[in-house]
C-alpha cells in the first residue's frame, strides 16, 4: 500500500473500463443492426404476402424475435464447425485487422512476456541525450538482437517514429506504465518524467537494460 497511486489507479483502471467496455459496445451495436435487417425482411414478407405491417405490430414484433433467434441459433451452429475458423482467417487478411485488434489490449494491463507494453530510455537525437519511449511488444526484430522503440510526438502522441534498437542501448523505467508516458507527452516537458511517475532523478545505469530485463522476465 506504500506505493498506491489514487490517481494513477483512477485513470488506469478508467482506460481499462473503457477498452473493456468496447468488445461488447461492438456486439450491442452489432446485435441491433443484424436485428434491424431481421426486422425490415420481415416486413417485407409481411407486405409480399399481402399483409399490411403497420395492422399487425405485435405479429411482426413475434415474426422478427423468432427469426432473429434462428438467425443466432445458426451462428451458434456455425461457431461449432471451422467454419468460423475460416471467416476468422478471411478477418485476419483485411489491412489493418490485426493491429487494430493488437491496439485495443494494449490497455490491458494483464498483458505479459512478448506483448507487455514498456516504457523504455534510448539514445535520442541529442548528442548527449536519450529519448522515451515505447515498446509495444518484446519481440526480437529481423535485425539479430535489435528490438522495435517507438518515440510518439507532443502533445500529438498517435504520430511519431519507429527504431530497430539493439538490446543492450534499451533501458528500461520498471516503475512507468503506458498512461504515464502519455501523460508526459501530452504535457509537452512542463512536467518532468519524474514528477509523472513521482519518482527521484536516477542515473542511467539504475536502470535495467532490456538484455537483463529480458534474462529476468523470462519466464514471467
Amino acid at each position: 500500500m506504500k506505493n498506491f497511486k489514487p490517481l494513477k489507479h483512477f485513470t488506469q483502471t478508467v482506460l481499462q473500463g473503457l477498452f473493456g467496455l468496447l468488445p461488447i459496445t461492438i456486439f450491442v451495436v452489432l446485435i441491433l443492426w443484424m436485428y434491424g435487417k431481421v426486422d425490415m425482411l420481415v416486413g417485407w414478407v409481411f407486405t409480399t404476402v399481402g399483409f399490411t405491417p403497420e395492422h399487425h405490430k405485435f405479429l411482426w414484433f413475434l415474426l422478427a424475435l423468432g427469426s432473429f433467434v434462428l438467425l443466432l441459433y445458426f451462428m451458434g451452429l456455425l461457431i461449432k464447425t471451422r467454419l468460423i475458423g475460416y471467416f476468422e482467417g478471411l478477418m485476419a487478411r483485411l489491412p489493418g485487422y490485426k493491429t487494430i485488434k493488437d491496439l485495443i489490449n494494449i490497455f490491458n494491463s494483464s498483458k505479459e512476456g512478448e506483448n507487455r507494453v514498456l516504457v523504455v530510455v534510448i539514445k535520442g537525437f541529442a548528442k548527449e541525450g536519450y529519448n522515451i519511449g515505447l515498446m509495444y511488444s518484446q519481440k526480437e526484430s529481423i535485425i539479430k538482437d535489435h528490438y522495435t522503440v517507438t518515440l510518439s510526438m507532443s502533445p500529438i502522441p498517435n504520430g511519431g517514429y519507429m527504431f530497430e534498437v539493439h538490446k543492450e542501448n534499451i533501458f528500461v523505467i520498471e516503475e512507468a506504465t503506458f498512461d504515464d508516458n502519455l501523460q508526459y507527452l501530452l504535457s509537452m516537458g512542463v512536467k518532468s518524467f519524474a514528477e509523472v511517475v513521482r519518482s527521484d532523478p536516477k542515473p542511467l545505469d539504475a536502470l535495467p537494460s532490456l538484455d537483463v530485463w529480458l534474462t529476468t522476465h523470462k519466464y514471467s
